[in-house]
């Protein structure tokens, strides 16, 4: 199971990489492995303003829906429109070409989220 040490997680299985106050957002590898074969994902509209936890987006796969959720406060600035046509690009590849939502102007607020360490912790 891969783990970035260079990210954040939450408990609820979601990456977040914090760059120039921009994050970006996932679901991890473990989460991607638990859902099997995604095949949709819907997304939160650009320019909403979400909240932590609030859900940002579905994903569906062969075994279930899941809800997304954002790990941080901000506003939906881009969303990853090459998982409509290849949502499978969550299960080959969730930490670079398979990241869900881009947000800006966010509340950097970590409290809520994991070290890797402390997610590998989690999941075992």
């Amino acid at each position: 199971m891969n783990i970035p040490d260079k990210l954040f997680y939450t408990k609820d299985h979601e990456w977040v990489n914090i760059d120039n106050g921009i994050a970006t957002i996932g679901i991890t590898d473990y989460a991607q492995g638990e859902l099997g074969d995604v095949i949709f994902v819907e997304f939160i509209e650009i320019g909403s303003i979400c909240n932590a936890s609030d859900t940002i987006g579905t994903i569906e796969a062969v075994k279930t829906v899941a809800d997304i959720f954002s790990p941080l406060k901000g506003t939906v600035s881009k969303i990853n429109r090459d998982l409509e046509d290849n949502p499978d690009l969550i299960n080959r590849d969730p930490y670079d070409a398979g990241w869900i939502i881009k947000l800006d102007s966010i509340s950097i607020d970590k409290s809520n989220l994991l070290s890797a360490n402390d997610y590998r912790k989690f999941v075992q």
